[in-house]
């Protein structure tokens, strides 16, 4: 049975776990009870990787907002207004623990990035394995403007997307930009109109739903390890990660379905 939130809506279909933002009202802002339930979400979708016990199985996983304005707007700053040193250090840690999170599940996670996503929802995407974005899609870092900065990583992850020029200007100017301009420099894998983004997300999701699921979570781990690391050292990490994955299921499987000239039955184990 799955899980219902107060503003979030999940659902699970052909092994691919969509998570809906669900307040429209507020173009989905995030508020503290948004957060603590989006942690509880990905919890979920954790223990229902491949390999593990629980139905549904669940291999992929799409991250979209409800309605067709946003995908999240910002973090609620009516909530955020008032809030002391300690409050403010807290309510960062807690967004960076759901951010984290969307990193650490082994289930590779698509942002489909319907509208607005500025803030903690740039914050959010790019904590994504991948951005797909609709044609009113808008990204930015205001948070200057309000006399913050990003808060959820952004500080940290918005090089690794655009290089550490571009990102610093985005965060110092809190310039928002759209869709097409997020795509030209490399925030965004695709431009898509509005009513074809999660079709075409779900297609993505199919396509990776083909492939090992082991061989996609030790992928999607050891990219994230190794990101930072100076070549050699991530050369190392590939091999030993390489040769850790011989003599699994998957392995022997998807070998020797190739062998045999058919379909294989993976287990991501």
């Amino acid at each position: 049975m799955l899980p219902t939130f107060e503003n979030l809506l999940l659902s699970v279909t052909d092994g691919v776990a969509t998570i809906r933002f669900n307040r429209p009202k507020a173009l989905n802002a995030l508020n503290e009870a948004t957060l603590r339930e989006l942690r509880n979400a990905l919890l979920f979708v954790e223990a229902h990787a491949a390999g593990r016990e629980g139905e549904p199985q669940i291999d992929v996983v799409i991250l979209t907002g409800e309605g067709e304005k946003s995908f999240v707007a910002g973090a609620d700053i009516l909530e955020m207004k008032d809030k002391t040193v300690e409050q403010g250090e807290a309510f960062a840690r807690l967004g960076q623990s759901v951010t984290r999170a969307l990193e650490l599940i082994p289930q590779p996670v698509i942002a489909a990035v319907n509208g607005f996503a500025l803030g903690g929802g740039c914050e959010f995407a790019i904590s994504c394995d991948f951005i797909l974005a609709s044609e009113n899609a808008v990204f930015g870092q205001p948070e200057v403007a309000l006399g913050i900065l990003p808060g959820f990583g952004g500080s940290a992850r918005l090089a690794r997307f655009v290089g550490q020029p571009r990102a610093r200007e985005l965060i110092y100017t809190g310039r928002k930009i759209k869709a097409a301009e997020a795509l030209r420099i490399g925030l965004a894998n695709e431009v898509l109109p509005l009513a074809s983004l999660l079709t075409r997300a779900n297609e993505i999701a199919q396509e990776i739903r083909k492939n090992s699921p082991l061989a996609v979570a030790r992928s999607k781990k050891l990219m994230n390890h190794i990101y930072t690391m100076p070549i050699d050292s991530a050369l190392r990490e590939e091999a030993l990660v390489f040769g850790s994955i011989f003599g699994s299921h998957d392995q022997r499987e998807g070998m020797g379905a190739f062998a045999e000239k058919r379909k294989a039955n993976f287990k991501g184990e």
